[in-house]
């Protein structure tokens, strides 16, 4: 089990309304961690362990080099809410690397990548991989507005086949993100991360089109560590039920995507 440590944050920045990036020095995790893994953590006060409970946020990116795990999350309640609160120089509570993390199967070569809202944070570092590995990538990213297409700047120095989807449509295409798959051809495997309704859609196209892929689940958690049971997630088995709760934490956040039941 990873150890807890306490960490220096070397920057902390909103990215838009109510969204954070947040550095980290931590070159022993960086050094370990893959692709789709993620922190457990919380705010490092001295005299307060208000909030008690740790709050789980994947690697955007993870910077070997320079020992540093860059994360992004959206405030929504008072652990995050601590947690926006902090600057360069202070300390963060820390677990991790957590979970397992993506693979990238070397005989497929067109790759689809969907996230939508915080589900995009994860799948940066992915994409950056695929291009590592001389892959051809197209992304579609979704959410309310065009601020809240979280990296949309760095995707669009990357060489991938990048399209935006925006309810507002203040980015792209206006309407749902799943909306574009209905335009592609040639996908060998397909990765997401996002709100379920939209992941249940991308399952259903990659069924309908025999296309294998992996999904990235965002479920609460107590512990982190399989040991609280607070974040399973029905899974398809060989059984006579046919499926069977999985822990998040430990069997995942990564699963394949045509095993997951998302809730109907």
């Amino acid at each position: 089990m990873p150890e807890r440590s306490i960490r220096n944050i070397v920057s902390q920045k909103e990215i838009c309304p109510g969204h954070y990036q947040m550095v980290i020095d931590a070159p022993e995790i960086a050094a370990e961690a893959e692709m789709g893994q993620f922190l457990h953590l919380k705010w490092a006060a001295e005299t307060n362990s208000d909030p008690l409970l740790r709050r789980p946020i994947s690697f955007n990116e993870i910077d070997r080099e320079h020992g540093q795990l860059i994360i992004v999350y959206r405030v929504i309640g008072r652990g995050t809410k601590l947690l926006s609160t902090l600057e360069a120089g202070d300390k963060i509570d820390l677990m991790g690397p957590l979970g397992t993390g993506f693979s990238i199967p070397e005989e497929k070569n067109n790759f689809l990548v969907v996230g939508g809202g915080m589900g995009i944070a994860p799948l940066l570092d992915l994409v950056e991989n695929l291009l590592v590995a001389d892959k051809e990538v197209t992304v579609l990213l979704g959410a309310e507005k065009k601020e809240q297409l979280l990296n949309l700047e760095q995707y669009q120095e990357l060489n991938v086949n990048l399209k935006t989807a925006t309810m507002d449509g203040s980015s792209g295409y206006q309407g749902f993100v799943t909306d574009l798959l209905a335009d592609l051809t040639a996908i060998e495997y397909v990765y997401t991360c996002g709100p379920e309704v939209m992941m249940a859609t991308v399952q259903e196209w990659a069924q309908e089109n025999e296309i294998a892929g992996q999904a990235s689940l965002e479920e609460r958690m107590g512990c982190g560590t399989g040991a609280c049971l607070s974040c399973v997630c029905k899974i398809k088995v060989e059984t006579e039920s046919g499926w069977e709760y999985q822990k998040t934490c430990t069997t995942g956040p990564i699963f394949a995507l045509n095993e997951v039941i998302f809730d109907e």
